[in-house]
């Protein structure tokens, strides 16, 4: 991970605020949903995305690994 040298506090409800500049070059918008994950000790923030990563496509999305990945890029994965 790269640190961004930016510290903040937690208030008294438990929230941080993201950094403004640090929204905008992770294009993070207001209401966006961030998916909270876990990974040695950290606590990680990361733009949640229901949708394929290679196509965009959001129907019948299939967990692939910590990717999503629609039926049709699956099959196509899996036939290379």
């Amino acid at each position: 991970m790269k640190s961004t040298g930016i510290v903040r506090k937690v208030d008294e409800l438990g929230r941080i605020v993201i950094p403004m500049e640090l929204r905008k070059s992770m294009d993070i918008k207001e209401k966006d949903p961030l998916e909270i994950l876990t990974d040695n000790g950290n606590i990680v923030l990361r733009k949640y995305s229901n949708s394929c990563v290679f196509c965009g496509e959001g129907e019948d999305i299939i967990p692939f690994g910590d990717k999503h990945i629609c039926p049709g890029c699956f099959e196509k994965i899996k036939n290379m």
